[in-house]
């Protein structure tokens, strides 16, 4: 069952992946960087490479750990859908359809059965932390292409993280949300 998990988990992403390189009909490998600039893509894709190492190597410690780290990342883009990104928009349309269903919830969701259920080795603080790399590593990109990045390499606040100057109290807040998300997973493992 597990196996079965970890590979749908890698083959929906996969297929999600090759479908960011067709553009209107055409190949085309910009739309790739542009899709790469979200987390939700980034954590995914980090997913997906663990699920698939958990099938060619199920006991290996690293790739469990690294399942961890991925099914860490793909919680925190779940639940800032569900309770950031959502509300502030009024509407979980847009970011509950097509592709954005799998990867905001549908992928999350088999990540944290395989990985809370099927993969429970019990997880240790040091390891648990771990978990926060993500987040902490996509925070400061973030920070340095919304606040810092030349004009031409800049991106738009498209998360909505820095309304307001308030750049730092949402650094805070997915680092503390991320931590917790951290220690829960740690929790589960130990049931």
């Amino acid at each position: 069952m597990d196996f079965c998990l970890n590979l749908l988990i890698f083959l929906i992403t996969l297929i999600l992946v090759i479908c960011f390189f067709r553009k209107e009909g055409r190949w085309d490998s910009g739309n790739v960087k542009k899709a790469f600039r979200f987390f939700t893509v980034q954590s995914n894709a980090l997913c997906a490479g663990a699920a698939l190492l958990m099938c060619l190597a199920p006991g290996s410690d690293w790739a469990w750990t690294l399942k961890y780290v991925g099914t860490a990342a793909v919680t925190v883009t779940m639940l800032t859908v569900l309770l950031f990104l959502g509300p502030s928009l009024g509407s979980y349309r847009e970011l509950l359809e097509g592709p954005d269903l799998y990867m905001h919830l549908v992928t999350p969701l088999l990540a944290l059965i395989s990985f809370c259920v099927l993969e429970r080795r019990g997880l240790s603080l040091p390891v648990a932390l771990l978990g926060l790399l993500p987040t902490a590593l996509y925070g400061v990109l973030y920070a340095y292409k919304i606040l810092a990045a030349p004009p031409e390499k800049a991106w738009k606040d498209f998360y909505g993280f820095n309304r307001g100057g308030k750049w730092g109290i949402s650094l805070a807040c997915m680092l503390l949300g991320t931590l917790l998300i951290c220690l829960g997973l740690m929790g589960l493992q130990s049931l």
